[in-house]
């Protein structure tokens, strides 16, 4: 089933079972597939999916800092929450001991050896763990290695 369509089936059970926070989270990332569709005029296939679901999880947690430097306890547990449930719809994530395996593997192929060489590793890394991997955290892995 294509993930569009298991966004929706879970939507509507979320409504039969009444779970209206499940059931807006799940509504808020149709409406941003739907505008992204909308906006480039494509049919978005499972990878555009993911790649939306991927950009709301960033948001959500670009703003945690804020919510708990603000005091927010209760929005800092509800964007933990609305995080959780758009987990459930993304790839199985790689650990850090998979991300640095592959960090390593791209710094052996590219010959990268100290801090100016970060871009040039990323740009090859990125596209390998894409969807699988938050991006400050591989960016973070691959520091450390160029030390």
């Amino acid at each position: 089933m294509a993930l569009k369509d298991q966004l929706y089936k879970d939507m509507v059970d979320a409504m039969k079972s009444k779970d209206v926070f499940r059931k807006n989270i799940l509504s808020m990332v149709r409406s941003s597939i739907l505008q992204v569709e909308k906006d480039t005029g494509k049919v978005l296939d499972d990878e555009g999916v993911i790649n939306v679901i991927s950009r709301e999880i960033k948001q959500r947690r670009e703003v945690l800092p804020e919510y708990e430097k603000g005091g927010r306890q209760d929005l800092v547990d509800k964007a933990n929450r609305e995080i959780e449930i758009m987990l459930e719809y993304m790839p199985q994530q790689l650990t850090d001991d998979e991300i640095d395996e592959i960090v390593r593997g791209v710094i052996d192929e590219t010959g990268a050896t100290n801090k100016n060489d970060i871009g040039m590793v990323m740009s090859k890394v990125m596209p390998l763990v894409k969807g699988k991997a938050d991006g400050n955290k591989v960016k973070t892995i691959v520091s450390q290695h160029l030390q």
